[in-house]
Parts: structure tokens; C-alpha cells; sequence
């Protein structure tokens, strides 16, 4: 009885034994991957695979995930480097860039310090690109910097299994001495466009002046050719009136003048006293017989 009674202990001990070593199978060969991971595996020391999110299997006590790698964007910290532009002036440039990991199997097996590399090569674009510009083409062509920054890099970083995402120039500082040549210069083109300025207002107002000057001219002129116009209008009149009435007519008016010429001095005011012409009388009778004649 003992004898079978320990039999069946010993059974049950193995069953159980199998049972845990099944379940403790069941939990290595199993794997649930995040979203924003990727696990890469290996089998003994060498590649496996590469897990995505979800539910995975592997074989137990053969594979083990050994990296377990984020895919989500990541941003380097803020970097600062000098460099020399072309006409020779000395900037320090502070950049940032944003990457994420697309191929886990190649970042953790050929490169070991991925934010460290990636510093070290943006350094490199950035010094090799400025050299290549005038300070005032950095300071006006930053979009295209950063083009040409996040493109360079991308290109060398490939080899990881790294998609560069973003490069950003942060700034761009300038020594104190540029920073004095610089000012000093813009004061003096501030002043230059000052003298400018005034000059152009100078010379528009005397342009405006002599346009007025012609102006008023163009007007005198035409005022003395309206004149002369009604003067010779009246002469062609005269002489239209002679040439059809004759002499007499022309006579009769000038007698008729005379008239009225006496009339207005004996009704000023104040006159008590009329010089008369020697030919006073005549004018009179003249324009007398003339009316008397009509």
C-alpha cells in the first residue's frame, strides 16, 4: 500500500513537473510587443528576428529578445558647432534634428551610440555647408541650410536604419566684434538712405517748381493769346463795319465817343468847371449831322 501510494506521488510530481515546465514554455515562447517597440531577437548570439507589435512567438529557450528598441520620433538635444563662412567671418550655429529608428536590426548591431553619431555628422554638414556661403546668404537662405542639412544627413545615417525626420537651425550667433562691424555698417547705410531720401525730396520739389514756373507760363500765354485773338476779332469787326457802311460810319463813332467822353466829365462829382477842346463844338455838330443823316 505505501509502495503504491508513493508511485502515485511520484507521478503526480512529474506531472506536475511537465505541467509547469509546458506552462514556463508557453510564457517564453510567447511575446507581446507595443505599439511604439520593436524587439529584436536572437538565437544563440545570432539575428533571429525582428518582432512588430502584437502577439509573437518564439522558440522557447532558443530565441531571446535581446533589444528592445523605441520607434518613436526622438529629438537630440541642442547642438552648437563654429564654423567659417566664405568671406572668412567665424558664427557658432545651434541645430536640433529629429529622427526615429525604422530598422532596429541595423541600429543595435552597427552603430553603438546613435545620438552621438548623428551629432558628430550633422557638425560636419553644417561646418561644410556654411563654408560654402557669404554671412548674408546664411543669414537670408536658412530654409534652404536646413534642406540641405536634413538631406545630407539622411543620406549618411541610411546605414543605421535611421529616417531623419526634421533638422532645425535653432540660430545663428555672430562674435562681438561682427556684431559691432555689422552695426557700424548698417548705421552707415541708414545714414546713406537718410542723404538719399533728402536728395530725391530736393530734387522732386524743384522739379515740382519748374513744372508750376511752366505752368503759370504756359497760362500767361495763353491769356495774352485770347487777348490778342479778341483784339484782332475787334480790328475785323472795325474794318468789316467800314468796309460796308463807308467812312461815315466809322466818323459817326468816333464823333459818339467824344460825346460821351464830355458827358462823363460834367457828371463827376465835385466839377464845376468844363474845359471844352477847341474842336468840342465840331464833334458835337459832326455827330449831329451824322444822326441827322441816318
Amino acid at each position: 500500500m505505501e509502495q503504491l501510494l508513493s508511485e502515485i506521488a511520484g507521478q503526480n510530481i512529474l506531472f506536475l513537473a511537465i505541467a509547469v515546465f509546458i506552462i514556463i514554455s508557453i510564457m517564453a515562447g510567447v511575446r507581446i510587443v507595443p505599439q511604439s517597440q520593436k524587439f529584436v531577437v536572437e538565437r544563440l548570439g545570432r539575428l533571429r528576428t525582428v518582432l512588430g507589435p502584437g502577439i509573437n512567438f518564439i522558440v522557447p529557450f532558443l530565441d531571446r529578445v535581446r533589444h528592445k528598441v523605441s520607434v518613436l520620433e526622438r529629438q537630440l538635444p541642442a547642438m552648437t558647432q563654429d564654423a567659417i563662412t566664405s568671406d572668412n567671418v567665424l558664427v557658432q550655429v545651434e541645430t536640433s534634428v529629429f529622427y526615429r529608428i525604422i530598422e532596429p536590426e541595423k541600429t543595435v548591431y552597427r552603430i553603438r551610440d546613435v545620438d552621438a553619431a548623428i551629432s558628430t555628422t550633422v557638425a560636419g554638414i553644417v561646418r561644410s555647408e556654411i563654408g560654402r556661403m557669404e554671412l548674408d546668404q546664411v543669414q537670408a537662405n536658412r530654409s534652404r541650410l536646413i534642406e540641405a542639412v536634413r538631406e545630407q544627413v539622411a543620406q549618411q545615417v541610411d546605414d543605421w536604419g535611421i529616417e531623419v525626420t526634421r533638422a532645425e537651425i535653432l540660430d545663428v550667433n555672430l562674435d562681438q566684434a561682427t556684431r559691432n562691424a555689422m552695426l557700424q555698417q548698417l548705421n552707415a547705410e541708414r545714414a546713406r538712405r537718410a542723404q538719399v531720401t533728402e536728395a530725391e525730396g530736393t530734387k522732386r520739389a524743384v522739379e515740382l517748381n519748374a513744372d508750376a514756373e511752366l505752368y503759370a507760363a504756359e497760362q500767361a500765354a495763353k491769356a495774352r493769346r485770347v487777348s490778342a485773338d479778341a483784339e484782332a476779332y475787334a480790328t475785323r469787326a472795325v474794318a468789316d463795319a467800314i468796309a460796308e457802311n463807308g467812312l461815315e460810319a466809322a466818323q459817326y463813332q468816333v464823333a459818339l465817343k467824344q460825346v460821351e467822353a464830355l458827358n462823363s466829365m460834367g457828371s463827376a462829382a465835385g466839377s464845376q468847371t468844363i474845359v471844352l477842346p477847341a474842336n468840342a463844338l465840331d464833334a458835337f455838330g459832326d455827330a449831329f449831322k451824322m444822326l441827322k443823316g441816318k
